[in-house]
């Protein structure tokens, strides 16, 4: 009898130790699933699905191995018909397993809310005060690659205006307008959003940033890119007919680089910008059989210095 305690109890632990193991590396590997890190802010989230993913691996494992231990080990013999024995209620077991989850829950949550503090997101609660100003000011200090504490302050300041079906970016200091987004690398930047028609959600996966845009309100946003290269916003919400067409190019480039495009389309005379909406809805408009449904005609194409 104290041989299969002790047999049961060392399974337990070595069941525990492996189990943990396994998930914790399922947790690492849970980083490669995601895009690239582009953004500062991007760790944060990572680490936060990282932690999810571990957990989740953990309780999978665990029941499912404590069920094949089950089957395994306590089955009935063959021809054995009787009736199990009769077990009373273990009420110590019972708070236990009902304390264990709702430990994991308010861990859970406050772990996601301190992130979701520290990138300053603004949530459906601050949205729904209209009468205050919504603005977000990253708790997060974003490091560069040598540890060093990038400016908080942010040496960018550029107006996004979303509407069916586009997005056109506005650069006040060299009064350019692009339907492609282009942002200079480890440097503070700041989006004043807009919306100029219904609910917009601005998402850029590979930065783990995703905001919604409110009509009638200018909502500040701010993060760090940090990866040099070519990335994809789409608007998160559905709004409308021809949202899957909302889509624009994010270019992150050296400061220099940066620098160099905005003088160089700063003399760019304005022109309308190719919008996919609008040319589906004219093409549609233009069959002699009208199919599918009635929609709201996307907005005229914009006028910008640089088309994408």
């Amino acid at each position: 009898m104290k041989f299969r305690t002790f047999f049961n109890i060392f399974t337990l632990i070595v069941g525990a130790i492996a189990i943990s193991t396994v998930s914790l590396w399922v947790g690492k590997l849970a980083y490669s699933w995601l895009p690239p890190q582009a953004a500062a802010e991007s760790h944060l989230i990572d680490d936060l699905f990282s932690f999810l993913v571990t957990l989740g691996a953990f309780i999978f494992l665990g029941v499912t191995v404590v069920l094949m231990y089950s089957l395994l080990f306590h089955r009935a013999d063959k021809n054995d018909w009787s009736d199990g024995p009769h077990i009373e209620g273990n009420i110590t077991l019972e708070v236990v397993w009902t304390a264990i989850p709702i430990f994991l829950v308010f861990w859970i949550a406050g772990y996601s809310y301190q992130i979701y503090e520290q990138m300053g997101i603004q949530g459906p609660t601050a949205l729904g005060h209209l009468h205050n100003p919504m603005e977000m000011k990253s708790a997060y200090a974003a490091t560069d690659d040598e540890g060093g504490v990038i400016a908080a302050e942010p040496s960018e300041k550029i107006d996004v205006i979303a509407k069916q079906w586009a997005w056109v970016f506005h650069y006040p200091d060299k009064n350019v307008t692009s339907t492609e987004l282009h942002l200079p690398s480890d440097r503070r930047v700041h989006l004043a959003l807009h919306s100029q028609d219904v609910l917009h959600g601005f998402y850029i996966p590979a930065f783990r940033l995703k905001q919604d845009i409110v009509p009638n309100q200018t909502i500040d946003f701010e993060f760090t890119p940090i990866r040099e290269g070519e990335y994809r916003l789409t608007d998160s919400q559905y709004s409308g007919t021809y949202f899957a067409t909302m889509e624009a190019n994010v270019v992150v480039e050296s400061p220099e680089d940066y620098q160099k495009w905005l003088t160089k389309v700063a003399t760019h005379k304005p022109m309308p910008a190719y919008n996919q909406a609008a040319a589906e809805y004219a093409q549609s408009s233009s069959q002699p059989v009208k199919t599918g449904w009635e929609t709201v005609a996307p907005a005229a194409a914009p006028l910008v210095n640089y088309p994408g």
